[in-house]
């Protein structure tokens, strides 16, 4: 009988060492983009994180709580009376804004009687970044621009940073030589919702159509 032809084992060896090696890369590399889905997870959170009492905050810092500034009359507003057991929004700005916040506050009064229930379902709370300029009777008379109720609130320049770093506000005065003063503000843009247990809810953006901004404020008046 002729000799049978033998196979040399080396080729299919080498086969498996290379199939083993392309398991391991796509392993690896499984393992690499599961490692970066939670990280971006983790981080989303983080912006934005709810703490056990309910509240949102910011970087580990609670959003909203009580507070104490300067009404449009001049006389002190306690957030803990005025707004007890009500729904509202708070938005920051200043008086000399000349889109974003004018632009803002006109989108809430529509919101407001978009929302159909009832003249006053939330209030509008509107907290100046620029105390130096935004008196209680500028506050009072810009408010009153917009025909519709609107909360006006000024104070010194240590309670306005205080009141903006309750509500992780970004706030800066930047150099504008085309502005009388040499000067302008800016600031977060977001409007921040809070419910009649005085927790934070949610944020409107700008770029957030009027049915999800609708949905949102009729989380905080029901």
């Amino acid at each position: 009988m002729p000799d049978m032809p033998t196979t040399d084992p080396r080729p299919n060896a080498a086969l498996r060492r290379i199939r083993l090696l392309v398991w391991v890369l796509v392993a690896l590399a499984a393992l690499g983009f599961a490692y970066l889905w939670l990280t971006t997870q983790r981080g989303d959170r983080s912006e934005m994180a709810v703490t056990p009492q309910g509240q949102a905050s910011s970087s580990g810092v609670q959003l909203g709580g009580p507070f104490t500034l300067t009404g449009a009359d001049g006389k002190p507003f306690s957030s803990a009376q005025a707004l007890a057991g009500k729904p509202y929004v708070i938005f920051f700005g200043f008086t000399h804004c000349p889109d974003v916040c004018p632009n803002t506050l006109a989108r809430l009064a529509q919101l407001r009687q978009k929302l159909n229930a009832g003249p006053r379902p939330f209030e509008i709370v509107f907290v100046t970044v620029d105390p130096e300029r935004d008196t209680p009777q500028a506050v009072g008379s810009y408010a009153q621009l917009f025909n519709t109720p609107i909360i006006g609130l000024t104070g010194t320049r240590q309670q306005i940073d205080q009141v903006a770093k309750q509500h992780a506000i970004y706030q800066a005065k930047v150099k504008d030589p085309a502005s009388p003063d040499g000067y302008t503000m800016d600031h977060g843009a977001a409007a921040l919702l809070f419910g009649r247990d005085g927790r934070f809810v949610s944020t409107i953006a700008q770029e957030e159509g009027d049915d999800v901004a609708l949905a949102k404020l009729r989380r905080i008046v029901a």
